[in-house]
């Protein structure tokens, strides 16, 4: 295969790039290479890129098995049987699938901010409080588990060509980490449409501008000017602190902040 082909190629390119323009052109220029948390989301980076992705196609395998017991069980094809753009041309393929993959992943982020049990995991995220290319990979596993599965059965169902898949993957990487990166700026008219750093900063603001937060969009933010979770302040370029109310009793340590979840319930941010 060749090395272009393989995601860790593009993994080590993309943030390459990216930590590149965050030394040349910073938010904040006070901001050290090695700031506080850094060696934390490393971390991060390597266990949910190994240890989760493994549990990920576990859970995939079982998941889709569970769906063909299911439509059988009921007389419907299975899922993996239907391909519904299985034979439309690759561009047409990635725009469908980015797109519903997107809108997926916004109601998901979006729930992961409304719902109390659910905002324990995605504190995690929250909790960098300096943000640059390495907060990208700040995540609970979990979140990433409910993510993948709630994507992978419209994925299997449109039989997405496996091409389509690994791009939209390295631009979703691309999108993602300069979204979170210490960088300030926007892409125009197209900041309506693709998420960009200074849009996303309000997404980790420590204050909350609407019910559960704002700026829920992942690649497009598209969604949150349509339902109307957008904050994009002409007043000012960026949050004056990145975190969440609570964070002051947040577990710091890499153990506390895996069990932490499944300890006793909170309410999430308003």
């Amino acid at each position: 295969m060749p090395v272009y082909l393989k995601f860790y190629f593009w993994l080590l390119l993309i943030s390459g790039g990216v930590l590149t323009l965050e030394r040349l052109l910073p938010r904040s220029r006070t901001q050290e290479l090695l700031r506080p948390g850094f060696v934390q989301d490393l971390f991060w980076m390597i266990f949910n890129l190994q240890y989760a992705s493994w549990m990920l196609a576990i859970a995939a395998v079982h998941t889709v098995a569970w769906f063909n017991r299911a439509f059988f069980h009921i007389g419907l094809p299975y899922p993996e049987s239907l391909k519904l753009i299985a034979a439309w041309p690759l561009w047409l393929q990635f725009v469908t699938f980015f797109v519903l993959k997107d809108f997926l992943e916004w109601n998901i982020h979006r729930a992961f901010h409304l719902v109390p049990r659910l905002w324990e995991f995605h504190k995690l995220h929250h909790s960098a409080e300096h943000l640059d290319w390495a907060a990208t990979f700040r995540a609970h596993w979990f979140e990433l588990v409910v993510y993948k599965i709630s994507i992978y059965l419209p994925l299997v169902i449109l039989g997405v060509n496996e091409t389509v898949i690994f791009w939209i993957l390295v631009v979703s990487l691309t999108i993602n980490e300069l979204s979170h990166a210490n960088l300030d700026f926007d892409y125009g008219w197209l900041r309506y449409v693709i998420n960009s750093p200074r849009f996303h900063a309000w997404h980790h603001d420590f204050e909350m501008h609407g019910r559960g937060g704002q700026n829920f969009g992942v690649s497009f933010v598209l969604w949150d000017w349509l339902f109307r979770t957008a904050h994009a302040p002409q007043t000012a370029k960026r949050p004056a602190k990145f975190g969440f109310k609570d964070i002051h009793v947040y577990p710091k340590g890499i153990w506390h902040r895996l069990w932490h979840p499944f300890g006793p319930r909170r309410r999430p941010p308003r």
